[in-house]
């Protein structure tokens, strides 16, 4: 195996005195350097026969244990450029064809002196141009805010493959950005088991979650249950332990804002997902707003889907998808679609689909990598177009790909 080292990443110079621990049990290979003058060398190891408490093993493990860092925030980096890029890339052709519309509406119907002609209403024009541009720009930018606007959203077709950005916490627990807010705010939040949790891990950047550095933290006055927490524009929501209630609180006051039964629904193991840890009710966030998927007894059991409203908590609308949740592994929406899971353990796969627009329902086969076996958090952010997952102690992100159906009349 070959590494590369550079100064800004380990500092490490091959000189001499490095190298002479070859006497002392090392095996050095070889050292060169590239055109570049990039240092070049094979690894350094300890001769086989040492004994792992050998003070040079720790800090071989300690330089991979480095590496594999390094290496992981990179991917998580690579991610998230080449999806901001293709946006980019995406956006030019459709703002191109928007400048293009403009001028022609411009050209047509809108003379110097402000006078229509051809007796088309003013309203009517600019009615046409709005609708227009809510065509050419869905896939323009963070999408979710003009999905909504132009009543038109993606399906979920595929998963890509599982980017591991931390192994830390327990077997169960919760990671998350908020779904909400600008993207300049790249703050993440972490919250480790399931049972009477009261404190919660806030780092500045993703970056500084994968290191493990660079955090506060907050303590919620009341514990939670299950996983199913969610950020959504600066507030915390989360199912109070021990009960069917549920909990708004802001990490701007470090205080609770709000709290509010949510009526029937089923609580402390009563209808948990397959995996349990009290998963009885599960808050969403995607392009629409926020979510509660839960079940009650008069359901017999079957997952109920409720859009709730983020100022009062109040139930908007719900709706009954008659899948049992006690067969369902982890659940997450994406465009006003929950998407079901037919396990937490290997093997899983996104089996089943509620499409609240429609009030129907289908199964489906989209398999994705289950990497360690055991997933107690799979939440949705639609700001970042991924999914954030807790999987046996390790917090794995992927991506997602939708399939859009864009009409024109042009």
């Amino acid at each position: 195996m070959i590494i590369l080292l550079s100064p800004p990443l380990f500092n490490i110079p091959l000189s001499s005195s490095f190298l002479s621990r070859a006497e002392e049990g090392w095996q050095v290979y070889s050292t060169a350097s590239d055109p570049d003058g990039r240092c070049v060398c094979t690894v350094v190891a300890p001769a086989r026969n040492l004994c792992k408490r050998d003070p040079r093993i720790r800090q071989l493990r300690s330089l991979t244990e480095q590496v594999q860092n390094v290496s992981q925030s990179m991917e998580v980096v690579d991610l998230r450029t080449s999806r901001d890029l293709q946006y980019v890339q995406d956006s030019e052709p459709l703002l191109r064809g928007v400048d293009g519309r403009l001028h022609t509406y411009n050209t047509l119907n809108l003379p110097k002196n402000g006078i229509l002609i051809n007796k088309i209403p003013l309203g009517t024009l600019l009615q046409q141009i709005k609708n227009m541009i809510s065509v050419d720009l869905l896939h323009f930018g963070r999408k979710g805010a003009l999905e909504r606007y132009s009543g038109r959203c993606g399906r979920l077709t595929a998963v890509s493959n599982p980017i591991t950005v931390r192994a830390s916490g327990s077997r169960f627990g919760s990671w998350m950005t908020d779904a909400m807010i600008p993207s300049s705010d790249s703050r993440v939040w972490s919250m480790d088991g399931y049972y009477k949790g009261r404190r919660v891990l806030e780092y500045r950047t993703m970056g500084d979650f994968t290191k493990g550095q660079n955090f506060v933290q907050h303590l919620l006055p009341h514990p939670w249950a299950g996983t199913g927490h969610v950020v959504y524009n600066g507030s915390l929501y989360y199912n109070k332990h021990q009960s069917n209630i549920l909990v708004q609180y802001s990490f701007h006051s470090r205080s609770v804002l709000l709290q509010r039964s949510l009526s029937g629904a089923g609580y402390n193991n009563t209808f948990p997902y397959s995996w349990g840890g009290s998963s009885d009710i599960d808050l969403m966030v995607d392009e629409i707003g926020l979510w509660a998927v839960y079940t009650s007894i008069p359901n017999a059991g079957n997952i109920m889907v409720s859009r709730l409203d983020p100022r009062s908590l109040d139930v908007l609308q719900s709706w009954d998808t008659g899948f049992p949740k006690r067969s369902a592994g982890e659940a997450f929406m994406i465009c006003g679609t929950l998407y079901v899971t037919n396990s937490h353990l290997a093997g899983a796969k996104v089996h089943f689909a509620y499409h609240t627009n429609t009030s129907t329902y289908e199964y489906t086969d989209i398999p994705f990598h289950n990497q360690y076996s055991h997933i107690s958090m799979m939440d949705y952010n639609p700001r970042e177009r991924a999914l954030y997952t807790w999987n046996n102690g390790h917090q794995v992100l992927y991506n997602v790909t939708l399939f859009h159906v864009i009409r024109s009349d042009g």
